[in-house]
């Protein structure tokens, strides 16, 4: 029968990535990109992470990636929004696996997207808004037919 070895590497895995450590000092190497992505909370599932990546929308340093890429610090992705225009842009500062809150998941990367994709963005969500209103009511009518005038 075979024993157990005495320095278990469970043990050491889970006393290195205790919550009370900082996020700098559980960094490693690389990770895949469906993982880097759902842990640094770009995407709310790992699963949509696997899916973005998979239809070649995601791209680091220009070239398409598979779920199963692996991201390093240095690298620059591509990272499309789910709803709406544009893609975003950010640099890997450090490289995590597990799902860590917001600002310590802000800590691993930087934005560099230009303020004019976010402006383009947020007038789609807008205008998607507005299209989703359906039908005007009387009130609503009213209020056009006053800017329109009644019968120009």
């Amino acid at each position: 029968m075979r024993q157990p070895a005495s320095n278990s590497r469970a043990g050491d895995f889970l006393s290195e990535c205790s919550e009370s450590q900082p996020i700098l000092d559980r960094m490693i190497e690389s990770a895949r990109a469906d993982l880097w992505l759902w842990s640094t909370r770009f995407f709310k599932t790992r699963g949509v992470a696997a899916d973005v990546c998979a239809t070649g929308k995601m791209k680091r340093n220009g070239h398409p990636m598979k779920p199963s890429s692996p991201i390093q610090a240095g690298d620059l992705l591509e990272i499309p929004f789910l709803e709406g225009p544009g893609v975003r842009v950010v640099s890997v500062k450090a490289v995590i696996t597990k799902r860590v809150g917001a600002p310590e998941a802000q800590a691993c990367y930087e934005d560099l997207t230009s303020p004019d994709v976010y402006e383009a963005l947020k007038a789609w969500q807008i205008a998607k808004q507005e299209a989703a209103k359906g039908r005007p009511t009387k009130r609503d009518r009213r209020e056009i037919d006053k800017i329109h005038g009644f019968w120009d």
